[in-house]
């Protein structure tokens, strides 16, 4: 996965460009139950499946967690 370099003070991070439903999970601060239901009923913006796994793009989840969408 291509990764975007995080500047935090002095340190530089990496963080993927994807992430699982355990990440987004602890992003958002609510359970990963949650999140698949939302990402099996097609609600999850940036949720694709890939296999068996979930995996979510993760500027497309932190903007919609930004913009409160699915209140």
């Amino acid at each position: 996965m291509k990764r975007r370099v995080w500047r935090t003070g002095d340190e530089i991070q990496e963080k993927p460009v994807g992430m699982s439903i355990s990440e987004a999970a602890i992003e958002a601060g609510v359970s990963e139950s949650t999140l698949y239901s939302l990402a099996n009923q097609g609600k999850l913006p940036g949720a694709r499946r890939i296999g068996k796994r979930i995996v979510i793009h993760r500027e497309t989840f932190e903007q919609w967690l930004k913009d409160g969408i699915g209140r």
